[in-house]
């Protein structure tokens, strides 16, 4: 299925404007959008320590994208048996493998990646957007984020299984003209260059999604 991506989007100055309102500081000091710290946060959950097993601080980062986990299914995960499926499937999927570069086995049902996430949806109180965001936290450059406002606005269908194959090709089209788009908002918008293409496109499609109705 094609990514159908607005052509708002594909403006460099307006996408650019969204992504400093999203991680723009108030003179307080705190930011406008808690979801700003998400990747950030704990100095991120594809760090070498922790990429491969859950911690608290994934789930406050997860947090801060609007997902209230119940502490019982935290605790699910935090607390497993040894040697337990989510680490196991964690190790099996690549941390350092761009969405770009990634092959279909990675990303196809069956692989590693779809287990892990049926396997989280699966715990009680999880659910699939909130175990969509915690591997969006634990693999930013492989997994994008996906919720009810970015699926508004790619016009995806009610049911969808598709997301990270149909991004996938969209990121490697036209000899990877939306990476390049990407990274020049990304850019411009003077974010920082550790914030990855698929968290650019995440931000500015749900910025896009949440602007006032004219």
């Amino acid at each position: 299925m094609t990514l159908k991506i607005p052509a708002a989007l594909w403006d460099r100055q307006y996408a650019a404007d969204l992504l400093r309102r999203y991680w723009f500081t108030r003179p307080d000091g705190t930011r406008a959008y808690t979801g700003s710290h998400f990747e950030r946060l704990g100095g991120g959950g594809d760090r070498r320590e922790v990429r491969n097993c859950f911690t608290a601080e994934d789930f406050v980062a997860v947090a801060t994208l609007s997902v209230a986990l119940p502490a019982r299914a935290v605790l699910q995960v935090l607390e497993p048996s040894k040697p337990h499926r989510f680490t196991c499937l964690l190790s099996e999927i690549p941390a350092e493998t761009e969405l770009a570069d990634a092959e279909e086995e990675h990303l196809a049902e069956g692989s590693p990646a779809w287990t892990l996430w049926r396997s989280l949806r699966e715990v009680h109180g999880i659910g699939p957007v909130g175990a969509g965001k915690l591997l969006a936290r634990k693999r930013p450059r492989l997994l994008p984020v996906y919720d009810a406002v970015v699926k508004k606005v790619f016009e995806r269908p009610a049911s969808d299984l598709t997301f990270w194959s149909d991004v996938r090709t969209e990121l490697r089209s036209d000899k990877r003209a939306l990476v390049t788009h990407l990274e020049e908002v990304r850019d411009l918008a003077g974010i920082g260059r550790d914030i990855g293409v698929l968290r650019v496109h995440d931000v500015a499609a749900w910025m896009h999604g949440k602007r006032p109705s004219d």
